[in-house]
């Protein structure tokens, strides 16, 4: 108002003299020094303004246009830093300090951290509001550190587990983003997410009961945490790498198993009998496999099993297809190199080349005089690819040995030098039988064939008689008559009736049986895979395991001439492609220098030296 009246004296005069200050300039000067700048008014002032902040923070209503005038004043006259802000942040950093302590009592973590979200909003909407736009960094600082800084360890002690337990989508994702935004928040955050993968992996891989659904379990969870890393965590590099380290950690806590049940649970998904998935789904289905297989350490424990089943489904034609078991394969060799695969490589080449050869057998054995009315097919196995067999002597029927005859001629003709060894344990048959209700075919084993075959010759056999004539041994025999005559199929009767074959049982044949397929498959009754079984796979991993120490040994010691023992054991480590324990390398160097390899240094034993 001042200003109007002397409008004509301001433009004029105080205009031309540079050193007047103008008159609206001497009117805030003065306001400023008479004014604001007592003390009385000023205190008054700013404390009203604080309560105001204060009831609207706890959820009242205020007057935001007489707060922002105000805060304006306070700005143009330039006192707002010392006279207002200062205060503000110090009454700021007290209430939420309190508030902090008290909620973190009092709620549950997704809770808190809503209500720190919702805190963070309303006051960044007060610096647009009316607080001034250069307080907005202090403020928000201070919230952060208040109610997140001080309290990083006891949330995620707290509620972590529960969190990522449950799959909070949302609450992980809020969690991410107020952490980062504190200094070392997602490192914190990062630490417990390590612990949570190794404590609940270590559960899944720890407890023997649950070993049948290990391998299910881990791939869903190894899901769920890639989830949460990537729609909560933002895909952040140093989240993923942490969790691979924490996954191979855990699996290998427990050696060997692991490896044992990912190559079963790859058979059972490649097993015909599989219905559940098509081939894009056997697909992802091996390629989360292989995302596990990269963890463990002990690959080669793997292979051992994964060969013994690839055999199984090869010899019985069980496999359910072969561009899935390919696709297998390729995998494992871009994963572990070419020699890794060699042998598995080769055990399809046998397959292949078997057919060949018999489509040159049948030629041959047409030219022949005589014809068979048996049909051969044979699977030539090369002895190093295969997983080993023990073989067996079985009585066979003159004419199947008359044609194993035949089969050797042709193949020695052909090439000549090798040796045939012939396994009745993986053989199987076609019957045609003839029962009351018309003419069957009967699908069965080697063994059941040569105990069915008998039927033919006599009425009623006793378990003793079968064992004589036929010459399996007992446990193979006993678990091949059950599935004759206590199985779905009975196509034989034994007496007495019971689940188990006694030495004393006699075995008729069912001329009665009845069944509405024309060919029936009699499965054998299955050996549960044998404690004794695995534990020989198992030992011959580790015998192959010493050969490899041994010849990396020789290997390094070539090339190097001289070492000392922990040179020789860090580059040991290096080459190796499994876990060895420093005892069993030393085993290995002694039972080296034994056999005149390498040889102890004269005045330092810690020395070796290679013995050309």
């Amino acid at each position: 108002m001042i200003r109007s009246i002397f409008l004509f004296l301001d433009r004029t005069y105080v205009l031309q003299n540079s050193l007047l200050p103008s008159i609206w300039d001497t009117g805030l000067e003065l306001f400023r020094t008479h004014i604001v700048s007592d003390s009385g008014v000023q205190k008054r002032t700013v404390d009203g303004i604080l309560e105001q902040i204060e009831l609207e923070r706890s959820g009242e209503t205020v007057d935001r246009s007489l707060l922002r005038s105000l805060l304006g004043m306070l700005s143009d006259l330039q006192v707002y830093k010392e006279s207002f802000e200062e205060r503000f942040l110090v009454e700021t950093n007290r209430l939420y300090a309190a508030e902090g302590q008290r909620l973190m009592q009092e709620r549950d973590v997704p809770e808190y951290l809503h209500h720190v979200a919702r805190r963070l909003e309303e006051e960044n909407d007060r610096v647009i509001s009316y607080l001034d736009q250069s307080t907005q960094k202090p403020l928000v600082y201070c919230v952060e550190k208040q109610l997140l800084g001080e309290h990083m360890t006891s949330i995620l002690q707290k509620g972590l587990t529960v969190l990522l337990d449950e799959n909070r989508v949302t609450e992980l994702t809020l969690l991410y983003q107020l952490f980062s935004k504190v200094k070392g928040g997602l490192h914190t955050l990062l630490q417990f997410w390590r612990d949570y993968i190794k404590a609940f992996g270590g559960e899944i891989v720890g407890t023997p009961e649950k070993d049948k659904d290990m391998v299910q379990e881990l791939l869903d969870y190894k899901d769920k945490m890639d989830n949460v890393v990537h729609t909560c965590f933002a895909r952040n590099e140093s989240f993923i790498n942490s969790m691979k380290e924490a996954f191979e950690a855990f699996i290998n806590k427990r050696p060997n198993k692991p490896a044992e049940l990912i190559a079963k649970y790859v058979d059972s998904k490649l097993r015909a009998g599989n219905k559940e998935a098509t081939e894009e789904e056997l697909e992802r289905i091996l390629d989360k496999i292989m995302i596990i297989f990269r963890f463990i350490h002990g690959k080669d424990v793997f292979e051992a099993f994964y060969k013994k089943d690839l055999a199984k489904r090869l010899l019985v034609g069980k496999s359910a297809s072969v561009d899935a078991e390919k696709s297998m394969l390729s995998k494992l060799k871009h994963e572990c190199g070419a020699a890794f695969t060699s042998k598995l490589e080769g055990m399809f080449k046998d397959m292949e080349l078997s057919k060949d050869i018999m489509i040159h057998f049948k030629q041959y054995t047409q030219n022949q005089s005589g014809p068979s009315n048996i049909e051969l097919t044979v699977n030539i196995l090369t002895m190093g690819y295969w997983p080993s067999y023990i073989p067996m002597e079985v009585h066979l029927p003159a004419e199947m040995v008359k044609l194993q005859e035949v089969f050797k001629v042709f193949y020695l003709g052909k090439h000549s030098g090798r040796k045939l060894q012939w396994q009745p344990t993986l053989g199987h048959a076609v019957l045609k039988t003839e029962f009351k209700e018309g003419k069957k075919e009967l699908q069965v084993s080697l063994f059941q064939t040569l105990v069915l075959l008998m039927f033919n010759e006599g009425e009623e056999f006793s378990v003793e008689e079968i064992r004589t004539a036929t010459g399996i041994e007992e446990g193979e025999l006993k678990r091949t008559l059950q599935s004759l005559a206590c199985g779905k199929a009975r196509v034989l009767n034994k007496n007495p009736r019971g689940k188990d074959v006694e030495d004393g049982d006699r075995f008729n044949f069912n001329k009665d049986f009845k069944h509405k397929l024309f060919r029936i498959k009699i499965n054998q009754i299955q050996m549960k895979e044998t404690v004794e079984e695995q534990v020989s796979t198992t030992e011959r991993v580790f015998q192959d395991r010493q050969y490899q120490i041994d010849a990396a040994v020789v290997r390094i010691m070539k090339m190097r001439k001289t070492l000392s023992h922990n040179l020789l054991v860090s580059e040991l480590y290096n080459q190796l492609k499994f876990p060895v324990k420093p005892g069993d390398l030393k085993k290995r160097i002694e039972s080296l220098i034994d056999r005149d390899y390498m040889e102890r240094d004269k005045d330092t034993p810690t020395q070796y030296h290679y013995v050309a």
